[in-house]
């Protein structure tokens, strides 16, 4: 069941915890790309000194933070990859989740394709792991680019959604964020959010 825009509506740090277990998919060229959401980042606006709005910085990149919750929020770093981001909370606090790993679920000869350029049996099992646990290396197995920046994330092309038959119990791991260090005290803020013991998380808690 796609989740609808009243899911969105709530601060940063709950929709991340929200979001986990919840599936991501991009319905592309007839066919689905779907991943469950293992682990995310809150970005809680204009107080956070690691969020792009800190101090209601307001950019031409920035702007779709500002606007209606439950749209894609794309930006791209080291000039190479792209991060896909849930715009949270109302209209104007300019709040985020930046989805940080995926568990593929469907598709996956075609992320393999997309991520290495090779067939699914061909990869090595420390690839396959390695698929999708990271912002910029979900988005190219997803094929997520800034094309999508702004996507309104209730449509058909790029959503989420959940599995009300099958509720799945896990534990989740509250941590700091990661690579913010130039966000001073924020940077200890314990706002990366992980479902405990999933294979696909980018960094494991020490």
């Amino acid at each position: 069941m796609k989740l609808n825009r009243s899911f969105y509506s709530k601060n940063a740090v709950r929709l991340s915890k929200d979001l986990l277990g919840k599936y991501l998919v991009h319905s592309i060229d007839g066919k689905e790309l779907v991943g469950k959401i293992v682990e995310v980042e809150a970005y809680m606006g204009i107080g956070d000194k690691a969020a792009h709005s800190y101090k209601g910085r307001r950019t031409a990149r920035t702007e779709v933070m500002y606007g209606e919750e439950g749209h894609a929020y794309i930006y791209l770093i080291y000039g190479m990859y792209h991060c896909l981001n849930v715009v949270a909370a109302k209209e104007g606090i300019a709040q985020a989740v930046l989805v940080r790993a995926l568990e593929p679920i469907k598709g996956v000869d075609i992320m393999a394709d997309n991520r290495y350029g090779k067939a699914l049996g061909e990869l090595k099992k420390g690839q396959i792991t390695n698929i999708t646990n990271g912002p910029g290396k979900l988005c190219r197995a997803f094929n997520i680019t800034k094309v999508y920046n702004g996507e309104d994330l209730t449509g058909n092309r790029l959503f989420i959604c959940e599995n009300r038959n099958s509720k799945e119990e896990f534990d989740i791991v509250e941590t700091k964020r990661i690579g913010i260090d130039y966000a001073e005290e924020a940077k200890f803020f314990p706002w990366r959010f992980y479902i405990k013991d999933n294979p696909y998380i980018s960094v494991k808690e020490k």
